[in-house]
């Protein structure tokens, strides 16, 4: 097919491609599941692409939708960041209501602690797109898991990912963005902690990726992202406590 123009970002996605008001990307095993769900929070309101079949090459077919990364944007100001929280309780309120069936099937990295709800697994700044529209794309990692865990790992991902920043000013950005979440006291007391968990478990992963030959793993933890996820790791455990007394 023509005009095919390479999307750039992903890690784990295999080959992107835009051709026109669409972007076109490999069908896998957990593609229809995956569908189905995105299809289920649209009828409830959260904006994601709209999922469009497949093309004569057997790729999925997906709205495309003119933005930025946030990764690549502008830093995030603590309104924005509260924006973002809110956006991730509008998807995880709207996917408490999605039994998935029982043939649905699953691919995520990182094994959950349990299964509550079917979550993104992946709601971090390389995963938010802003302008006109803001929503969450890339959902091909959704699974189960549960509000905690996919919290802890988008609150993270979201302010306390830059270890040479101030932990105090960091502390104000995660509260900005759990604040948006609104999330019980308990909930609040246990996020301290769980993002340890989170951080570790990527790096874990990454490492055993590594050690095993995995790819895209493999090279992306000689890549940068295993000192990435090292450092953020170290960072999230040392300032526990600002981040409980902020939250």
């Amino acid at each position: 097919m023509n005009n095919e123009e390479p999307l750039e970002g992903g890690n784990a996605s295999g080959s992107v491609v835009r051709i026109g008001d669409t972007v076109r990307k490999p069908w896998s095993a957990t593609t229809a599941s995956v569908v189905a769900f995105v299809d289920a929070l649209r009828s409830l309101g959260v904006d994601a692409p709209a999922p469009m079949g497949r093309d004569e090459h057997g790729r999925q077919v997906q709205e495309f939708v003119p933005g930025t990364l946030a990764i690549n944007a502008d830093p995030l100001s603590r309104a924005d960041l509260h924006r973002v929280g809110g956006m991730v309780r509008a998807i995880h309120d709207a996917s408490t209501t999605y039994v998935p069936p029982d043939d649905a099937v699953w691919e995520t990295a990182i094994p959950a602690p349990a299964s509550e709800l079917v979550c993104h697994n992946d709601l971090a700044p390389w995963n938010l797109l802003v302008g006109d529209r803001w929503m969450f794309i890339d959902w091909d990692a959704a699974a189960p898991s549960t509000r905690l865990w996919d919290l802890a790992y988008s609150a993270q991902a979201f302010t306390l990912s830059d270890p040479s920043q101030d932990p105090s000013l960091a502390a104000d950005d995660l509260s900005a963005f759990v604040d948006g979440y609104q999330p019980d006291d308990h909930m609040r007391r246990l996020l301290p902690d769980t993002m340890a968990e989170r951080t570790a478990a990527m790096y874990n992963m990454l490492r055993a990726s590594h050690d095993a030959g995995k790819e895209p793993w493999a090279s992306m933890f000689t890549a940068g992202h295993g000192d990435h996820w090292s450092s953020a790791d170290n960072y999230v455990r040392t300032h526990r406590n600002t981040w409980l007394e902020a939250l």
